[in-house]
């Protein structure tokens, strides 16, 4: 999810921080893994939010380069473009239903106990997701 493997690690670090500081408000109403889970997606999704804000400051309004992910390639005319850019590019709840369910391997029903939807909102949003990144890489 953020495509530096330092910067993931202290991510990591952060979650367990947040877990033992989180640890009381567990209700056992779902599995722990999930409830970890949600918890850990949501420190990246927040330090990306971040990240964006504090960039999006110093930026003079220059899109680009800049924009992409790290790793991400630019795609140039007759050029091939790189899937994890395309995947950048998607909407962030459709994006946040992609990678939970296309790449991490979550089922609707345990995406949408996660992110507080219903299954059949996750299953449009994968829909839409898959939709977008085929229009893109079709260009």
């Amino acid at each position: 999810m953020v495509n530096d493997r330092s910067h993931a690690e202290e991510l990591t670090q952060d979650v367990f921080v947040r877990a033992w500081e989180k640890l009381n408000q567990f209700r056992g109403e779902a599995a722990f893994s999930t409830w970890l889970h949600r918890l850990a997606v949501n420190v990246v999704l927040n330090a990306r939010k971040s990240e964006g804000r504090a960039r999006s400051r110093f930026d003079d309004d220059q899109e680009g380069l800049d924009s992409l992910p790290v790793g991400a390639s630019v795609s140039l005319p007759g050029a091939s473009i790189d899937l994890e850019a395309a995947i950048a590019r998607l909407p962030p709840g459709a994006r946040r239903i992609f990678v939970l369910h296309d790449v991490e391997g979550f089922k609707h029903e345990e995406i949408a106990g996660m992110l507080s939807i219903t299954a059949g909102g996750s299953k449009a949003q994968l829909h839409r997701a898959r939709m977008l990144l085929r229009e893109a890489l079709q260009r």
